[in-house]
């Protein structure tokens, strides 16, 4: 479910930075009076996330649009499909174009990727998650998107689960030591999740009673090995250095989750472009 208040202001300081005083290019060309419809058009396959946010960025440049989404969010798109449609006031239409599209072709992509990932794990019990790696201000259309595509979310934000990470065990001393302070300091089913980087670490979280152990950047030896070790009595979790070359043997080990920070660090914007295929004037002069 999308926060739309959130998603509002977060509409709004994008118009703001993009459009400033005015737009003086479309305010040069065209009177205002002109009427126009335009495709969002699929230029290649895509999964579809954020439709009804690219369509509430015309609606806040100019309440007036009319926007027809033809295809729902966790849809596949082929290239060349008309994904929505857009009515109205010319002017609205391109001051609100850049922006519109800037969110939804981010969406698509990370939705798009999560899906490659997603469709690697058929057959094993792995779900693939999202990380904290998100563009700022954006976190909470990131992780829709990632949903959209078929992954899950990992903790929101700091505030929202507790991961205990090699800086962590650092300061506290030992993974036993972190554990302790954070079981005290805890809320009421929050769990306590451990990051280890090999199996002395994997017993130590294991006994000091870590609800999710997190597998960083292991070998898939190693991963097999926890797997044995922990033989279920908690999650576990694999990261670092997964891609969809490997995402499909990792699963195989038997993890329960695997997080890949490149859903959200470092995807590619869908291919989507706005097409106006239709212009009238209105008869009335100035």
């Amino acid at each position: 479910m999308l926060q739309w208040n959130e998603i509002k202001r977060i509409i709004e300081r994008a118009l703001r930075e993009d459009i400033g005083p005015g737009d003086v290019t479309t305010g040069a060309i065209l009177t205002g009076r002109e009427k126009g419809v335009a495709r969002a058009v699929a230029k290649s396959d895509m999964v579809i996330a954020g439709i009804e946010v690219f369509g509430a960025v015309f609606h806040a440049v100019d309440p007036e649009i009319r926007f027809a989404a033809k295809m729902r969010d966790g849809e596949r798109a082929k290239k060349g499909d008309t994904i929505a449609e857009v009515r109205g006031r010319l002017s609205g239409i391109l001051r609100a174009e850049r922006v519109a599209l800037n969110f939804f072709q981010r969406m698509c992509g990370i939705a798009t990727l999560t899906r490659s990932f997603s469709d690697r794990l058929k057959g094993t019990r792995a779900q693939i998650l999202d990380t904290r790696k998100t563009a700022p201000g954006l976190r909470i259309l990131d992780k829709y998107a990632v949903r959209a595509g078929g992954g899950r979310n990992h903790r929101f934000a700091l505030f929202d689960g507790i991961l205990i990470k090699d800086n962590h065990i650092a300061a506290a001393g030992s993974i036993t030591a972190a554990v302790k302070r954070a079981a005290a300091a805890r809320t009421p089913g929050m769990k306590i999740e451990v990051e280890v980087k090999n199996l002395k670490e994997v017993r130590e979280a294991l006994k000091a009673g870590a609800d999710i152990i997190m597998l960083d950047n292991m070998s898939l030896e190693h991963i097999n090995k926890a797997v044995r070790l922990v033989a279920g009595r908690v999650p576990l979790e694999a990261s670092g250095n997964i891609s969809l070359s490997n995402v499909g043997a990792v699963a195989e080990t038997g993890v329960d989750y695997i997080s890949v920070g490149a859903l959200t660090h470092s995807v590619s914007a869908a291919d989507i472009s706005l097409i106006v295929t239709s212009l009238r004037e209105d008869i009335r002069k100035r």
